[in-house]
């Protein structure tokens, strides 16, 4: 337990460290912020390294494991219907309490004077979210490439892109990639792993991955056709 609390800590140290003494240096060779705002910085910062490494810590030991004794138990217990609904519900989920999501919607909702809302684009990139996961599940039940459901989703993409609105298409792509969190990723992806662990002759390398690939096409679709639809 000690070595995990250690391990991890050295690592938030070492992906907030440059970034923190970059700031250090512009601070006293280019701007010379105001004393008070440079110490908020490095409070921030301080801060952040303490609670990225709970975080990140609480996911290894509990929401990683938790993710994949789902994942494993639910082709054993469940019938194909509830097992979608269930990828569905834990990819809608996440989402919704994904630190990234809130932080994108809510500078979202500033920029855009509340036009486009922080709640229903919060609700609209975690439903996205959801049913590809879901999709995703269904394609290892299935056993169909997922190189279908890429060429399917990226078309989709493609046409919607030509009736949304202008202002809707760089909100749809960085909904995309804002789902790629320290929150969505474990969960999702220990949920791929453990499902496809118990499917007798499937491989948990080429069946259990792709899925984060995959739910982040459905906040970019979710999103355009919020914006053909409220247009």
């Amino acid at each position: 337990m000690l070595g995990e609390v250690r391990r991890t800590f050295l690592e938030v140290v070492r992906a907030i460290l440059p970034v923190t003494l970059a700031v250090v240096i512009i601070q006293f060779a280019l701007i010379r912020m105001p004393i008070d705002v440079f110490l908020q910085f490095l409070i921030g910062a301080a801060m952040v390294i303490a609670g990225m490494s709970l975080f990140l810590l609480g996911v290894r030991l509990g929401i990683l494991p938790m993710g994949e004794a789902i994942g494993s138990e639910l082709p054993k217990r469940a019938s194909l219907i509830f097992t979608v609904a269930i990828a569905f519900l834990l990819g809608f989920a996440v989402t919704v309490a994904e630190p990234d999501v809130i932080v994108l919607t809510q500078q979202v909702d500033d920029v855009s004077g509340s036009s486009i809302s922080h709640g229903v684009l919060v609700y609209t990139i975690a439903l996205g979210v959801g049913f590809f996961v879901a999709m995703a599940i269904l394609r290892i039940v299935l056993g169909f490439p997922i190189v279908y459901l890429l060429v399917a989703g990226y078309l989709t993409v493609l046409v919607l892109s030509f009736f949304t609105p202008p202002d809707y298409v760089p909100v749809a792509f960085d909904s995309g990639g804002v789902t790629t969190g320290p929150v969505t990723v474990p969960v999702i992806l220990a949920l791929g792993l453990g499902f496809s662990s118990v499917l007798a002759g499937r491989s948990t390398l080429g069946e259990g991955f792709g899925l984060i690939g995959l739910a982040s096409i459905g906040p970019i679709i979710g999103v355009m056709l919020l914006g053909v639809i409220v247009a």
